[in-house]
């Protein structure tokens, strides 16, 4: 690796680490019934287009529960959203959530990208 790309390499994964930082600041949960809100969406309306549970939902937007992957597609849908942002942001906090306080989670997250990029070829 020449000392141009390790500085690329560098600042892009600085960047990744402030935007994850600039996500977490609010859960998914939070974001989520924010949107839901935002939107004057009943809890249970969106709850029965997703086919769950009024209190599942609940417990999502409360972060007592994760959400499913399998919902977030809907979800976008529902709210009307992008779905890639909304699987950024769901991504961004189950990161944080569960390894957020790891001293190398960037580098980790680097080599991530790097076997992600690898396997799309």
């Amino acid at each position: 690796m020449t000392v141009e790309s390790q500085r690329k390499y560098f600042l892009s994964l600085t960047k990744l680490s402030k935007q994850i930082s600039q996500m977490t600041k609010e859960t998914f949960g939070e974001y989520v019934r924010r949107l839901r809100e935002e939107r004057n969406l009943p809890l249970r309306k969106v709850a029965a287009q997703l086919d769950v549970d009024t209190s599942t939902l609940s417990k999502v937007e409360r972060g007592e529960r994760p959400m499913s992957i399998d919902y977030l597609k809907p979800l976008s849908q529902i709210l009307k959203i992008d779905y890639k942002e909304l699987q950024v942001r769901f991504l961004a906090d189950s990161i944080n959530a569960n390894y957020g306080k790891l001293e190398y989670l960037a580098d980790g997250l680097g080599e991530v990208i790097n076997q992600i990029k690898k396997n799309k070829k």
